[in-house]
C-alpha cells in the first residue's frame, strides 16, 4: 500500500528490505546531513561540518528501495579505554520497524572490528524514542550536559560491558 501523503509504500516493506550504504559523493552526504538535522535540529549540521565529519567517521544512510529512512555515524575507538561512539538516526515516519537496530547493529559491528572495547551513543533529551532505544539494548546513562552558551540537554550513555548490546 502506499502512503499517497508521503509517497512512500507502508506495507509490504520490513527490515529485510532495509539497504545500509557508506556514504560516498556529496548527494548520500547531503542526505545524511538531511536525516541528522531532522533528528537533532539543535545541532544542525551545515554542508562544510558534514564533509569534514565524513572525513573522521563512518557516516551510514538506510534507504528502503530508493527512500532515505535513516542514517548512522560511527566515530572510532578513542583513548586508553578503546572508547567508539555508534549513533542510529531512523527519521520519525520509519521508527519501530527494526530500522534502527539493523543500523545499531551494523555500527556496533564496525567499531568492533575498530577495535572498540567500550560503546557510547549520544542522544538528545528530548528525544524520547532515541532514549528508549539505547535503554533497551542495555546502554546506562553515563552524563547530562548543555552545551556552553546553549540550552539543550544532552544524555551521554555508555553500553554495560557484559551486554552484547542487541
Amino acid at each position: 500500500m502506499w502512503d499517497r501523503d508521503r509517497g512512500v509504500r507502508t506495507e509490504g516493506l520490513d527490515v529485510t528490505d532495509l539497504r545500509i550504504e557508506p556514504v560516498v559523493g556529496d548527494g548520500m552526504l547531503e542526505q545524511w546531513r538531511y536525516v541528522h538535522n531532522v533528528i537533532v535540529p539543535p545541532a544542525a549540521m551545515s554542508a562544510e561540518g558534514a564533509r569534514e565529519r565524513v572525513g573522521r567517521y563512518r557516516l551510514e544512510n538506510a534507504y528502503l528501495g530508493d527512500t532515505l529512512v535513516g542514517c548512522s555515524t560511527v566515530r572510532p575507538p578513542d583513548g586508553d579505554d578503546a572508547v567508539a561512539t555508534v549513533i542510529a538516526r531512523v527519521l520519525p515516519d520509519y521508527r519501530g520497524r527494526g530500522f534502527g537496530t539493523a543500523l545499531y547493529e551494523k555500527g556496533l559491528d564496525h567499531a568492533r572490528v575498530l577495535g572498540a572495547r567500550v560503546i557510547e551513543t549520544c542522544v538528545l533529551a528530548v528525544n524520547g524514542d532515541g532514549v528508549r532505544f539505547a535503554l533497551a539494548r542495555g546502554f546506562v546513562e553515563v552524563d547530562r550536559y548543555v552545551l556552553d552558551g546553549e540550552g539543550d540537554e544532552w544524555i551521554d550513555l555508555r553500553l554495560e560491558p557484559d551486554r552484547r548490546a542487541v
